[in-house]
């Protein structure tokens, strides 16, 4: 594991000595993390004449200006898709390239921008640098915050076009998206399965290539899966140090006793935006919006069943075990 004082010497930053303290971004003059280190602080000077909005940049007012105008000058050479900014004109290009000039030093993993290097090395670091202000969670990522933070303001931004339906969220919006398409563009190239999201895509090649390259340190089963890995150790653990005062009951992972405690309050702040219906946990949330795409992304290691959440598997490999 590193330490997050480290992650500038994972970041090969040529002619920017001046380096923000709190997420290692990199800049050529002092005026300019001057003016960054304002996203810290929230200091936005900035204010829009049209809505009230207000921006800790006048870069970034300038921008929003075009929102209400709608004009977006800069035009994507390959397939005319404009943007309202040359900077997220210069993002787009990179998914034509498929160029990833950003490497991490530890894992070799890459990436098309530098913001998404330095989020990635949190993942190394385990620092969670963005704090909510309401319940006091920590995240990596000051996205993660931001779609965070309409839990608690129950804003949803994100409008379906189809429907008129809201989300708080893109990747909710997204994933709505696909009850109107049915479309799964993620194929598989051994078995022609589609999934909605690549990440689902990736879960189920493992069923094919059987390669297994995590393995137990205390007794050298393996797994194709880092999560599965995770879930596994803690059948070695036999010391539950967080106690539910309630109940008593005892758990070995503070998040898990939190998942607990909200049986006992009733509370359920996590809602499904397609049906309404709420539950207690987000990963349960994750779960249910599998039974609107249909798909089966959690698959055995052993057998190769599906199942559509990681519980169901857990259970089926007690059958193995």
């Amino acid at each position: 594991m590193i330490n997050s004082l480290k992650i500038n010497q994972l970041i090969q930053i040529k002619g920017k000595p001046y380096v923000c303290k709190v997420c290692n971004s990199a800049f050529i003059h002092q005026s300019n993390l001057n003016t960054h280190f304002r996203i810290h602080t929230n200091e936005k000077p900035y204010a829009c004449e049209v809505c009230g909005k207000t921006f800790a940049q006048s870069g970034n007012l300038k921008s929003h200006l075009l929102t209400h105008s709608k004009v977006k000058p800069h035009v994507c050479e390959v397939c005319n898709k404009t943007f309202a900014r040359t900077d997220h004109l210069k993002t787009h290009l990179l998914t034509h390239s498929k160029e990833k000039p950003y490497s991490c030093k530890v894992c070799r993993k890459t990436f098309s921008q530098i913001g998404h290097l330095i989020s990635h090395l949190r993942i190394h670091s385990k620092e969670k640098p963005f704090a909510c202000d309401v319940c006091g969670r920590t995240f990596s990522r000051s996205e993660n915050l931001k779609s965070h933070l309409r839990t608690h303001s129950k804003e949803k931004p994100y409008t379906c076009e189809e429907c008129n339906k809201t989300f708080g969220g893109i990747s909710n919006l997204k994933s709505h998206l696909f009850t109107h398409s049915k479309e799964k563009p993620h194929a598989c190239e051994i078995c022609d399965e589609k999934f909605a999201r690549k990440s689902y895509l990736k879960s189920h090649l493992l069923i094919h290539s059987k390669e297994k390259p995590h393995t137990c340190e205390v007794c050298n089963k393996t797994f194709a899966r880092k999560d599965s890995l995770k879930y596994h150790l803690f059948t070695h653990l036999e010391e539950k140090l967080y106690p539910c005062e309630v109940c008593s009951k005892t758990y070995a992972r503070s998040g898990d006793l939190k998942n607990h405690l909200l049986t006992h309050s009733a509370e359920k702040p996590y809602a499904c935006e397609v049906c309404n219906k709420t539950f207690t946990r987000s990963s349960i949330l994750k779960s249910h919006l599998l039974t609107h795409t249909k798909e089966k992304p959690y698959s055995c290691d052993v057998c190769s069943k599906a199942y559509r959440d990681r519980l169901n598997l857990k259970r089926h490999l007690s059958v193995h075990s």
